[in-house]
């Protein structure tokens, strides 16, 4: 009969913290993306909080306050400056669209007429119909692509207030994760109902992850769309800070990365004549673009999160369907926990202890 109660008692106990935590996600569920990204960055720049507090080891606060000033001044306000120079680029190129001034329609038909007669028949018997289909297609979709740029160019501006608010319970929930973030992530893992070790390895792919993600592919797409912004300029593309910024995004997913923003454009300036452009654009593609991910990843990330490079691109676009911005980095995170959880759960079944998993593991070199 205690048996009976006890069961019932930690069921109801469970029902309840599973029913409040629902009713605190749906609360704070507008405020989501701003408590995502302050989690992130407290947990990004915890060592620079670590750093400051060494130096004021009785002012917890005033460290907190510093560091959060330093990832206002460093990260927070480029970071809007750029975004606001983007939109005002992208609502600029769907204007243009829209009174005739860009036709992407006529320049699929300049690179069309420059390929070789044999191309542009095989090209126009392929695919579901005439090549004049494809480009209305291909048209059709970036122009899309645009208006809904212009559209959220719009809405950001409309919300200003919305946005501001966000924006503040982000940073002032940055500053208390800084802070106690060293309790608080001790204190998750213990409330977790999992083994310790397990739950403590649950959260350390946790970390590993979201820091290679940021740190490492964040940053280093950040560079290279740096580098397709500068190549677009000085061959004189519109809109360079735009199209860097698409190539900042598709540098995020491997194996195909910037290349598909730099070599359509090479494509279009070598059939428009542009010649040299073109060139520079490939050599710079090539040589300066796709070499920035090999010497930088392995500086800035320094070790492998064991995710496999079909399931980063996956989880990355997905990621980025369901969740936008946010899920460039919840997207390979989900993937991960995913991969850790099956390894866990595999090595249970097998027997083996957290010891004889640590054996286990090959060492680097």
């Amino acid at each position: 009969m205690a048996v009976n109660r006890t069961r019932v008692e930690n069921g109801g106990l469970i029902l309840y913290v599973l029913l409040a935590t629902i009713a605190l996600i749906a609360v704070v569920f507008s405020f989501i993306g701003a408590l995502l990204w302050a989690a992130l960055a407290a947990l990004l720049f915890q060592p620079l909080y670590r750093w400051l507090l060494n130096r004021w080891p009785d002012r917890r606060n005033s460290a907190a306050a510093v560091a959060l000033l330093i990832i206002t001044v460093a990260v927070v306000i480029p970071a809007l400056v750029i975004a606001s120079l983007v939109v005002d680029q992208a609502a600029g190129v769907y204007t243009q669209m829209r009174s005739g001034q860009i036709n992407f329609a006529a320049y699929f038909q300049q690179v069309h007429d420059a390929l070789p007669t044999r191309l542009q028949r095989l090209l126009d018997g392929a695919g579901f119909g005439s090549f004049e289909r494809a480009q209305a297609q291909i048209s059709q979709a970036v122009g899309s692509s645009a208006s809904t740029l212009a559209r959220q160019a719009f809405s950001i501006g409309a919300n200003a207030a919305s946005f501001l608010l966000a924006f503040g319970v982000g940073l002032y929930v940055t500053f208390f994760l800084l802070r106690d973030g060293d309790r608080i992530g001790p204190a998750v893992i213990a409330a977790l109902p999992l083994e310790p070790a397990t739950a403590q390895r649950i959260a350390d792919k946790f970390v590993a992850v979201v820091r290679a993600t940021i740190k490492g592919s964040g940053v280093v797409a950040l560079v290279q769309g740096a580098l397709g912004a500068a190549t677009f300029w000085i061959v004189g593309l519109p809109a360079a800070l735009l199209w860097g910024m698409l190539m900042a995004i598709a540098a995020l997913l491997p194996a195909i990365g910037p290349a598909i923003i730099w070599a359509p454009v090479a494509i279009y300036l070598l059939a428009t004549g542009a010649v040299w452009q073109a060139a520079v654009v490939v050599a710079s593609g090539v040589l300066v673009i796709g070499l920035a991910d090999n010497v930088l990843r392995p500086i800035l990330v320094g070790r492998d999160t064991g995710i496999p490079d079909w399931l980063v691109l996956v989880t990355t676009l997905g990621g980025i369907d369901l969740l936008g911005l946010s899920g460039i980095v919840i997207g390979p995170l989900a993937g991960a926990l995913f991969i850790t959880g099956w390894q866990i759960l595999t090595e249970q079944r097998r027997g083996m202890t957290p010891a004889d998993i640590a054996d286990d593991r090959p060492t680097r070199s």
